[in-house]
C-alpha cells in the first residue's frame, strides 16, 4: 500500500507563482494565428489578440509570458517591430521554417498581450546578433519616463507611459544558437551587457537573467558561476538575479526520429516518464554548484524552457514544430510541477514551451477554433499552489511501477496551503494502466480532514483533443475516495492526475 505523509503545520517556502510560467516565441503558428490575428481579422479579437487564447490563458492564471525567444531572440531587432506595421522591416526566421517575419507583432504587442492577460513580463534580449547599444536603447524604450530620444520615439508610436519589465533575460542559449560561445566568453559578455540593462526608476527593478546550461551541461554551470564571481562583490548588487536552465523530454533522442507524440506503446510510455523525471536530478545537481558560488540563493532557477519534444504531426511544416499533447503529456507536466513544487527553494521560475501551436502546447488553434490540450488542465488543476506554502509531505512503501528497463515511482505528489486556509494536493499516477491505492495521512492538530473539491484528469495513454472532438480529455470531479479522521484513502486510475482541495 502507498502512503503519503503530509505535515500541514510544517510550512516550508513559497512556491513563487512563476513557477507556472508559460513561453511564447516567433516559431511557427504561436504568436501568428496562435496569440495574434490582427485587428481586422474576423476571428474575436481585443486589439488583434485572440480573445479566446486571451480568456484560456487567464483562466489558468498564467504568470508571466517569455518572448520573443528562444533563438529567435538572438536574431531579433527590436526596432523593426515598431512604428506602423504596413512600413515595419522584414527579415527572414532561419531558425524555424525560414519563413518570412513581418514584425507585425512587437514590442507594443507584447505589453498589449500581457496588459489583456493580467501577467508579468519576461523579455530576452538579444546578445548573440545585437549589440551592447541596441539593448541598451530597447531597455531605455520600454522603461524609462523621462525625457530621451527612446521615450519621443515611444510617444511618437503611441505610447506615452513607460511599461514594466519584470524580467529579462541576456541572450538565449548562448552555448549554441545564441552565439555558441564558451561559458568564460558569455560571462564576460554577460557583465557588460547587464550593466546597461538600467533600471531607470525604484518601481521597476529588472530581474537579470543570465544564461545557465543546456540539460546536464554541469561545467558549463560551474565555469558560468566561477567567472561570473571572479572579482564580483558577494551581495552580487543585482548584477544576476535568475540562472537558466533548459531541459526537454525526447523520448528516441536528439538524432534521428523523436518519436510520435499520439503513436507509442507502454515502453515508450514509461521511457518518456524515466526522461520526464530526471528533471529532479538536473535541479539536485547544478542547485549544488549555484550554491557553491551562492550559498544564500540570491540567484534563483529559472527554468525557462521545458517540455516534450516529438516528431512534428505528419504533414506539417518541420520548423513549426506542431504537435499533439495526449495523456502521455498531461503526466509528465503534473509529474514535472511536482518537482518545480517540491523544489521551490530553488526553483523560482519556469516557462514550458510553448503556449499554443508549438511543442507541449496548452492551446491549439486552427482558422476560428480553438482547444484545450490535456496540458491546459494540468495547469488549470495546480493553479492554487501559485503563490502558496509548499507543505512537507513524503512517500512511505512507494512501489515502483514501468518496463523492466525504464523504471518509474508510481505516484508523484505535492502539497501546499494557500492564503485562503486551504490545502492544495495534486497526485499523479504514473503507472500506464495499473489503478493506485494510496493512503494519505495528514498531520495536522485539528481533529479530522474535510474535502472541499476534488477533480481528476483520466483517459487511455493516447487520448487527446482534436478540434472535432474537443472534449475528450478534461478535468472532471472526483469521488473515489473516502475520509477518516485525519486520512484519505484514495483509488487512482493508471495515469490519472488527481487535485484535492482541503480545509486545513
Amino acid at each position: 500500500m502507498n502512503h503519503l505523509t503530509i505535515h500541514a503545520e510544517h510550512r516550508l517556502n513559497l512556491i513563487e507563482p512563476e513557477i507556472y510560467g508559460h513561453f511564447s516565441e516567433h516559431l511557427g503558428r504561436c504568436i501568428y494565428e496562435g496569440i495574434y490575428v490582427g485587428e481586422e481579422s474576423e476571428i474575436p479579437n481585443e486589439n488583434g489578440m485572440r480573445t479566446d487564447v486571451v480568456t484560456a490563458l487567464r483562466e489558468i492564471q498564467i504568470p508571466v509570458l517569455r518572448w520573443p525567444g528562444g533563438c529567435f531572440a538572438d536574431e531579433y531587432h527590436w526596432k523593426d517591430g515598431i512604428g506602423p506595421k504596413n512600413q515595419r522591416k522584414k527579415m527572414i526566421n532561419t531558425h524555424w521554417g525560414g519563413i518570412v517575419e513581418d514584425n507585425r507583432f512587437g514590442t507594443h504587442e507584447y505589453f498589449e498581450l500581457c496588459r489583456q492577460l493580467g501577467c508579468k513580463t519576461y523579455i530576452s534580449g538579444n546578445m548573440g546578433s545585437g549589440t551592447v547599444r541596441e539593448m541598451s536603447e530597447w531597455i531605455e524604450y520600454m522603461t524609462f519616463d523621462g525625457m530621451s530620444p527612446m521615450t519621443e520615439l515611444r510617444a511618437q508610436n503611441g505610447h506615452k507611459e513607460p511599461w514594466k519589465v519584470d524580467y529579462f533575460g541576456i541572450g538565449n542559449e548562448n552555448w549554441g544558437c545564441g552565439g555558441n560561445m564558451r561559458p568564460e566568453y558569455y560571462i564576460d559578455e554577460y557583465r557588460r551587457y547587464q550593466t546597461y540593462v538600467r533600471n531607470y526608476h525604484s518601481e521597476n527593478k529588472i530581474q537579470k537573467v543570465c544564461c545557465g546550461p543546456n540539460d546536464d551541461d554541469f561545467h558549463w554551470t560551474r565555469k558560468a558561476l566561477e567567472t561570473a564571481y571572479s572579482g564580483m562583490p558577494k551581495d552580487n548588487h543585482g548584477t544576476m538575479d535568475g540562472f537558466s536552465l533548459h531541459y526537454y523530454v525526447v523520448p528516441e533522442g536528439w538524432s534521428g526520429p523523436k518519436g510520435s507524440a499520439t503513436e507509442f506503446n507502454e515502453d515508450d510510455w514509461y521511457k518518456t516518464l524515466n526522461k520526464a523525471l530526471k528533471m529532479e536530478t538536473l535541479i539536485i545537481e547544478h542547485g549544488k554548484i549555484m550554491e557553491e558560488f551562492d550559498p544564500e540563493h540570491i540567484i534563483g532557477m529559472v527554468v525557462d524552457e521545458w517540455g516534450c519534444w516529438y516528431d512534428v504531426e505528419p504533414g506539417t511544416n518541420p520548423g513549426f514544430l506542431y504537435q499533439q499533447n495526449t495523456m502521455r503529456d498531461a503526466v509528465v507536466a503534473a509529474v514535472t510541477l511536482n518537482l518545480f513544487n517540491s523544489h521551490s527553494n530553488l526553483v523560482k521560475m519556469a516557462n514550458l514551451a510553448q503556449a499554443v501551436n508549438v511543442l507541449q502546447a496548452v492551446l491549439l488553434t486552427e482558422g476560428s477554433r480553438m482547444v484545450k490540450t490535456p496540458t491546459w488542465y494540468v495547469f488549470h488543476m495546480f493553479r492554487h499552489h501559485q503563490g502558496a506554502r509548499l507543505l512537507r509531505s513524503e512517500f512511505i512503501d512507494l512501489e515502483e511501477t514501468g518496463s523492466e528497463e525504464w523504471k518509474v515511482p508510481g505516484l508523484s505528489a505535492s502539497a501546499s496551503i494557500g492564503n485562503d486556509g486551504l490545502m492544495t494536493v495534486t497526485i499523479c499516477n504514473l503507472s500506464v494502466h495499473e489503478t493506485q491505492e494510496l493512503t494519505i495521512d495528514v498531520l495536522q492538530d485539528k481533529p479530522c480532514v474535510q474535502i472541499a473539491e476534488a477533480y481528476i484528469l483520466t483517459g487511455e495513454m493516447n487520448h487527446y483533443n482534436t478540434f472535432d472532438h474537443p472534449w475528450k480529455v478534461q478535468e472532471e470531479k472526483f469521488q473515489k475516495y473516502e475520509v477518516i479522521d485525519h486520512q484519505i484513502r484514495l483509488s487512482i486510475p493508471g495515469g490519472s492526475i488527481v487535485m484535492l482541495r482541503c480545509n486545513e
